[in-house]
């Protein structure tokens, strides 16, 4: 049997216990920022403002913790992502972020950089190129490589570095700009 930590230990409660509910519940704490209050200062740039080759980027530092709330939020609870214990059996070595959440930066950066406000996401496709660990700080690339006008539809490489220089996450996405 794998071996849990206290923080770890809540995740797995037995879903006959009522405290089941405890596995979906983020923990209580002060927020770091006010979603309503940062929401008030996205940029929004008219589509023709936007021209091929404009690119934004966002830098992000993976944590346990970012880690444990995506298990927590999605349910996805693998043990590669959660045990340090299991992971350590693995060609990883020790513990990987979930894919879904390193590529969920994408749309951080479509939502609020390039192009911001009334962006509506079409499309995405990723490849994972390599695991990101806890630890890792990324770098989530998205550049304008095509617009087509009479839709206003933008397509944009997207891409998301490790702190190598490391393509981890590899990708395109389609937005509609809505003015």
């Amino acid at each position: 049997m794998w071996e849990l930590t206290a923080a770890q230990t809540k995740l797995f409660l037995p879903p006959t216990t009522s405290r089941w509910l405890a596995f979906f519940d983020m923990e209580k704490k002060e927020a770091k920022m006010n979603p309503f209050q940062e929401a008030q200062t996205v940029p929004e740039l008219r589509y023709d403002e936007i021209q091929v080759g404009d690119q934004a980027s966002l830098t992000k530092t993976i944590t346990d913790e970012d880690v444990i709330n995506f298990a927590k939020l999605t349910g996805d609870v693998n043990p590669i992502h959660i045990l340090d214990s299991f992971a350590k059996t693995t060609m990883f070595k020790e513990r990987i972020a979930h894919g879904m959440l390193v590529s969920s930066f994408i749309s951080t950066i479509l939502g609020t950089k390039l192009p911001g406000k009334n962006t509506i996401y079409l499309s995405q496709n990723v490849s994972f190129r390599a695991p990101v660990k806890i630890g890792d700080t990324l770098r989530v690339v998205a550049e304008v490589i095509k617009k087509r006008d009479d839709k206003k539809i933008i397509t944009l490489q997207t891409n998301i570095y490790n702190q190598s220089g490391d393509i981890v996450v590899e990708g395109t996405a389609t937005i509609l700009k809505k003015e």
